[in-house]
């Protein structure tokens, strides 16, 4: 038995905070933000929307989008680094939003990792034999914490949301091997310091912003490219692959220099390698499930792909999956009217 990925669904807000507009707020140039990160633009949530409300609208569009009972999914893993709440888990908000009436929720935190770890963990559930159906997300709010007076980190996140559908399968179609890393002496280099049990909110972390995103970003983005080089040979070899089984790439979304070295690294053709960080910047938990929402229509039944991440904490890993058969596209425009009738209905 495995967990094959059956549904792919994917949401960002509509505004969007381009180059020039940073650059006219702290010092930097549009041409500089472009160069040091290929970034052009990034998605921001209002005020009033939180990580949960993103995760919804992700997992609606999935379901517009395919056949997928809702009363059917069994489990919802939501993976963010920024919850609505510290207490209560935005994965039981998102179940009660969704209409996932039958599914249990959990919330998991690996940063940039996230998703990876929760795909991991779901197919792992499915493959127990003990459930069929699980909703993985990640979804992040990364305006939330983000310093917009902090130039080495405002010009990189944005905000967005990404959800999988695993199902079991007997066939040879899923997630195969994967590797996951995480190494603690990397804390520091890439945290928000205040906020947790360690630092409570005070007025004082309040006065030096220590409630914001703070990053090395030197440190980090050497040990990126070597850990997720390093993670993703190590994955080929364990799956008995090299690059040439690979028909793409999908890699965390977080610097277009750290993407093209990590290609380079496994020596496989820029063409391979599935990139939107130009248009969303790093979604954190949620540049993976995107890049699979953005690049659905590429991938083939039986097709290989290779997914590699690296995250705070720090976290990091690499897995191999087969493209297996997507379920049965829906009709929008009959789907839209029923939920229009049924909503009626429940009103009178």
């Amino acid at each position: 038995m495995n967990a094959v990925i059956t549904a792919v669904g994917g949401y960002v807000p509509p505004a969007i905070l381009n180059n020039k507009k940073i650059s006219e707020t702290v010092d930097t140039s549009e041409e500089w933000i472009e160069k040091r990160t290929g970034i052009l633009e990034r998605r921001i949530a209002d005020d009033n929307v939180a990580t949960s409300d993103l995760a919804c609208a992700a997992i609606d569009n999935l379901i517009k989008n395919y056949k997928v009972d809702r009363e059917e999914i069994e489990v919802l893993i939501l993976a963010t680094a920024t919850p609505d709440h510290i207490l209560a888990p935005t994965a039981s908000k998102v179940c009660e939003m969704s209409g996932l009436t039958n599914a249990f929720g959990l919330d998991l935190n690996a940063a940039c990792s996230g998703f990876l770890y929760a795909l991991e963990m779901g197919a792992n559930m499915i493959e127990s034999g003990r459930y069929e159906k699980i909703m993985v997300v990640g979804a992040d709010k990364m305006s939330s914490i983000v310093d917009y007076e902090d130039r080495n980190t405002c010009i990189l996140f944005g905000d967005g949301a990404g959800a999988v559908l695993l199902e079991k399968t007997e066939s040879g179609y899923g997630l195969m091997k994967s590797i996951l890393r995480t190494d603690g002496s990397g804390t520091a280099s890439l945290l928000v310091p205040a906020g947790g049990s360690k630092e409570p909110a005070a007025m004082q972390s309040l006065l030096h912003r220590d409630h914001y995103l703070k990053q090395d970003g030197s440190f980090v983005f050497k040990r990126a490219v070597a850990s997720m080089s390093q993670v993703s040979q190590d994955v080929l070899a364990k799956n008995k692959l090299d690059s040439d089984d690979i028909d793409w790439v999908v890699p965390h979304q977080a610097n277009l220099r750290i993407i093209n070295a990590v290609g380079e690294s496994l020596n496989i053709p820029s063409e391979k390698v599935k990139v939107n960080i130009q248009r969303y910047g790093n979604t954190t938990s949620a540049t993976i499930p995107l890049c699979l929402w953005d690049f659905k229509d590429d991938f083939n039944e039986g097709q290989k792909l290779l997914i590699t991440t690296f995250g705070a904490g720090f976290s990091w890993g690499a897995a191999c999956l087969k493209w297996g058969v997507m379920r049965e596209k829906r009709d929008v425009e009959t789907f839209a009217k029923t939920a229009e009738i049924e909503s009626v209905l429940i009103e009178q």
